[in-house]
């Protein structure tokens, strides 16, 4: 196990079973997102996003849950919260990672990862359904995304349900995966995904929720952000 002595002292491996929680009633349903996603209320009053690392795609017929083992700090789960930990030292808006743990079987793991749950409105994908934004959030994002990348983030799954609102700030969220880079064409790749992300979703929708105009007032405020320092690629 991985974890932050600052944020919690009395860390146990039970921390990390869903059915810990719900014997406690501290189950707050669950979450849009890669691999198994459970909302925790604790009873000191902390709230917490329990993940486990799940395979999508193929894989997933494979090995629902199991990576090929390479050593302790190449499990997704401490990659992660490296990563996590040192992006919310640097002041970026991110989720604080509380703890992390891989079990390991022979050639193989499974993981597991608990970061703090922000005090935001919903993800992206979830206020579209909700409602049209104003010009004002959508540079906002177009803001926050570029602080990413003046840091060297990319991130390898940016999405609608990654941009969680709330009602003063953006933040990015799961960086599995993800890594810090040179600058490069890999950052157009990030609002590529991330555009045909808000179409997948809205196409449904009323046509005010995603239009032309939305999607350059996030590009205006991704070209006119205010640079931060640069991270050094690892």
């Amino acid at each position: 196990m991985l974890y932050d002595a600052s944020r919690v002292s009395n860390l146990s491996a039970e921390w990390f079973e869903p059915r810990y929680w719900e014997a406690r009633g501290a189950l707050d349903g669950a979450a849009h997102g890669r691999g198994a996603v459970q909302l925790v209320n604790a009873s000191d009053g902390r709230r917490y996003v329990l993940r486990h690392y799940r395979r999508g795609g193929l894989m997933a017929h494979l090995a629902a849950d199991r990576y090929l083992w390479q050593g302790a700090d190449s499990t997704r789960p401490f990659a992660e919260w490296q990563l996590t930990y040192h992006l919310h030292r640097a002041g970026l808006p991110v989720p604080a990672p509380v703890a992390a743990r891989y079990r390991r079987a022979g050639p193989t793991y499974c993981g597991d990862i608990i970061t703090e749950r922000l005090p935001t409105v919903g993800t992206l994908a979830a206020c579209l359904r909700t409602g049209a934004l104003s010009a004002l959030t959508w540079i906002l994002i177009g803001r926050c995304i570029r602080l990413f990348h003046d840091a060297g983030v990319c991130h390898a799954d940016l999405n609608a349900h990654n941009v969680l609102l709330s009602d003063e700030h953006v933040y990015l969220i799961d960086f599995d995966r993800c890594r810090l880079r040179a600058p490069g064409l890999w950052r157009d790749g990030n609002l590529v995904r991330l555009r045909r992300s808000l179409e997948k979703i809205s196409w449904a929708l009323p046509a005010d929720r995603f239009a032309e105009a939305d999607w350059h007032a996030l590009l205006d405020g991704y070209r006119h952000a205010a640079r931060k320092g640069e991270l050094q690629p690892a």
